[in-house]
């Protein structure tokens, strides 16, 4: 059975993307058209199907497209029909004039027209509310609403139940910056607080005041943050950005709180989930060509597409991929030779490189374009760069085209008296005026560098003795001291069987030698810093182990049992600044730490130990636990590196079994009592290394005989997908599973049972109260 070109489905990810698009389309101008019927049936007492025959009545009666009344249906009853009505000689003449009702009975209600502007805002905040993402409500938002009003980037932050901030999409926005912002703490920045607290917007015309950090292109840039509110609570906060100062008039921050509006309602749709290599992804978006990171897993199947640039997306159909991300749906007829490449490319640690994918040169019918000068580069441990250009781009071919004409040059000689022509670009290539004659293949030999000497003497014999056709590279020694790489091509010109000329190409070549070159360079550096970096990160893990065993012995103390673990973190190179503590002081009472240095590697590892250091001499002294965060956050402020951290202090006094604690930003301990599991409420401080002079709280908890106390790291309940609360949830109920067990037991149970999946380290300790 035979299949005609017109008839054969389009191959992989193109002919799935342009279907996803219409259906996406359809989709959002389906969802805009029922919004309007549900007004009409609403507002007219009809049946949805009478309201739709109604509307298509009205859209031939007023001249307007079906999608464009829909807008104005819908924007009538969405609180601004008030301002347009009161506005003036914004619409056209016979618009303004009288109110366009539909012919039929009963009456409709007046159709208050949109301005352009409006309708383009309402189809932006329709496309975002079909969206299955927070990301892509987003870029919807971004692109069809805030862009022509000037703003260059938008930020949506979902609340949790603790206060924190968690970015849940965004758009316009670098990855690395975006995971910089991630979490944001509900004790900073003032302006985030001023938003939650006050649920109003805060307009920054000019940025910031008073160096306060916040997202956005630069410190000047406007700035407008608003609250996010669904079913009258605040449940998250946007940031929209502009790329300089911006004033902040009535109808901007109108329409901005319009457009914000339906951010609240996107924030029930999934995360989008951060990237993994934020920074390799950053450089790939830069790149001006096709660029896709792959992850390369040991064992699996196929490699998965983790991020395609907009170059990228474009060349494979228009739509990047959501679900299936697998390299075999996103080029199905190179996919095998691409993860063969990239294999090898990991398996080598070289660039690889192939001219053509796939490498047939005769494509079928309804083929798409192929696959240009393709380089794979390994990015990491699991990771690989493909890169690739595409013919199917008129400007990048005409300018390889124009970069190739420019660079060859014509030339002929005569070995019977004659003259030598040269074409006008090989005095460019030669370095010579116009004004100068010139030089026949057989003078070359006082511009040839004096190792190429042979190669010129060998094609010279080549041509003359052999009489056919030769090629080699010399390097020609310019008159200022410069050399270029030439290649020389040429035929001999016979007659009669003799040889009477010579006529060829000359080729500049320095560039693509010195990038050669550059690349050699570059790989051995970058050679020698991955040596470099594995050795600090083997000093960090030793560090780390010798600072903080993963099991130290159990601890028996006056009326209490401790039991500590450390779980390393999953990969070498992301081992990070956890800590716990147990110290006995002089006084009789029992200090018990954990703490949490941001980062990964050699920096977060020293300001794991200078924070320890610090916080057990400091210890001896006797202050209590607010007065020691205190002073170990002027320490942190003043290490090298302005490291940051969490921790939790707390201070066991077997007198009255009362327990004094405070935290700056830590996760709240959990205090297991008669089976029963409860999370002690911290005070909400900001973690340690933020601002100077901060002034810390403490609380007091009376222990009773029996009580079990847990302190932990992020590392035992966070998860890439769920919030934090669920992770903690999981945790209070194993530790009401394991209530009796002995610490040691308890201990390790709770560290097989964690359901973080971060690979980040954990440190846990386990006190019981006897």
């Amino acid at each position: 059975m035979t299949t005609s070109a017109a008839d054969a489905p389009e191959p992989g990810i193109s002919g799935l993307s342009a279907e996803n698009s219409r259906l996406r389309a359809e989709l959002t101008r389906r969802h805009l058209v029922d919004l309007a019927t549900g007004v009409l049936a609403a507002q007219l007492g009809a049946s949805p199907a009478d309201a739709a025959e109604h509307l298509d009545s009205l859209s031939h009666a007023t001249g307007l497209g079906i999608e464009d009344l829909a807008a104005d249906i819908v924007n009538a009853v969405g609180g601004t029909t008030a301002e347009r009505l009161t506005r003036t000689g914004s619409e056209p003449a016979a618009q303004a004039a009288s109110p366009v009702t539909a012919p039929a009975e009963p009456a409709t209600p007046p159709v208050v027209f949109s301005t352009p502007d409006e309708r383009r805002a309402r189809r932006a905040a329709t496309a975002a509310e079909t969206k299955d993402t927070v990301g892509e409500a987003a870029q919807a938002l971004l692109e069809g609403g805030l862009v022509p009003l000037g703003a260059g980037s938008l930020w949506l932050w979902r609340r949790d139940a603790w206060g924190c901030l968690r970015l849940a999409g965004h758009a316009g926005v670098g990855a690395a910056e975006a995971a910089a912002w991630q979490w944001i703490p509900p004790a900073a920045p003032p302006a985030f607080r001023s938003v939650l607290s006050d649920a109003s917007p805060v307009w920054l015309d000019s940025g910031p005041e008073n160096g306060e950090v916040l997202p956005g292109p630069a410190p000047h840039a406007a700035r407008a943050l608003l609250p996010l509110r669904l079913r009258g609570t605040t449940v998250g906060l946007a940031l929209v950005a502009w790329p300089g100062p911006n004033p902040f008039d009535d109808p901007l921050r109108r329409a901005l709180v319009g457009l914000t509006d339906v951010a609240g309602t996107v924030l029930d749709a999934a995360d989008s989930p951060p990237s993994a290599a934020p920074v390799l992804v950053d450089v790939l978006d830069a790149l001006a060509h096709p660029a896709m990171l792959l992850k390369v897993a040991p064992g699996a199947v196929a490699p998965i597409v983790e991020h395609l640039n907009e170059n990228a997306v474009a060349a494979l159909g228009g739509t990047p991929p959501t679900e299936d991300r697998s390299l075999a749906l996103a080029l199905p007829r190179v996919h095998a030779d691409l993860a063969h490449l990239a294999r090898r490319a990991h398996r080598t640690g070289r660039t690889q490189r192939v001219a053509r994918l796939p490498a047939s040169t005769v494509p079928e019918p309804g083929d798409p374009a192929p696959l240009l000068d393709v380089r794979v580069l390994p990015a990491g441990d699991e990771r690989a760069v493909v890169l690739w250009h595409d013919t199917t781009d008129p400007g990048l071919a005409s300018d390889r085209a124009v970069s190739r004409l420019q660079s060859v040059a014509l030339f002929q000689d005569s070995l019977t008296g004659g003259d030598t022509v040269w074409s006008e670009q090989a005095y460019a290539v030669f370095g010579r005026g116009r004004d100068e004659p010139p030089v026949p293949l057989l003078g070359l030999r006082g511009l040839v560098h004096p190792e190429d000497g042979e190669a010129l003497t060998e094609l010279l014999r080549t041509l003359v003795e052999r009489r056919t056709g030769a090629q080699t590279v010399l390097r020609i020694v310019l008159e200022d001291g410069a050399v270029r790489h030439v290649r020389v091509a040429a035929e001999p010109l016979l007659d009669a069987g003799s040889v009477i000329g010579l006529a060829g190409v000359y080729q500049d070549v320095s560039a693509s030698r010195r990038t050669e070159a550059a690349l050699t360079a570059t790989f051995d550096q970058l050679t020698a810093v991955r040596t470099q970096a594995e050795l600090r990160h083997q000093l960090a893990l030793q560090l780390q182990q010798a600072i903080v065993p993963e099991v130290p012995d159990l601890q028996e103390l006056p009326d209490l049992v401790v039991a500590a673990r450390y779980r390393p973190a999953a990969e070498e190179y992301r081992v990070g600044g956890d800590w716990y503590d147990v110290q006995p002081l002089p006084s009789g009472k029992v200090l018990v730490t954990v703490g949490d240095v941001a980062g990964h590697g050699i920096d977060s590892v020293t300001g794991m130990v200078a924070l320890r250091n610090a916080q057990r001499g400091l210890a001896c002294t006797g202050a209590s636990p607010r007065r020691l965060m205190e002073w170990l956050n002027e320490m942190t402020l003043r290490t090298s590196g302005r490291p940051t951290a969490t921790a939790v202090c707390a201070l066991y006094d077997p007198e009255d079994r009362g327990l004094v604690w405070s935290s700056a930003g830590h996760l709240p301990m959990l205090l297991v009592r008669d089976g029963t599991a409860r999370l002690l409420d911290p005070p909400h401080d900001i973690l340690l290394g933020a601002v100077p002079s901060y002034a810390y709280q403490e609380r007091r908890t009376a222990l009773r005989p029996g009580d079990t106390l847990l302190l932990y790291t992020d590392g035992l309940v966070e998860r890439r997908h769920d919030g934090l609360d669920h992770g903690l949830a999981q945790l209070a109920a194993a530790a009401e599973r394991l209530s009796g067990y002995p610490a040691n037991e308890q201990v390790e149970r709770l560290l097989a049972a964690a359901t973080g999946d971060t690979d980040d380290d954990t440190s846990i300790v386990v006190v019981l109260v006897r």
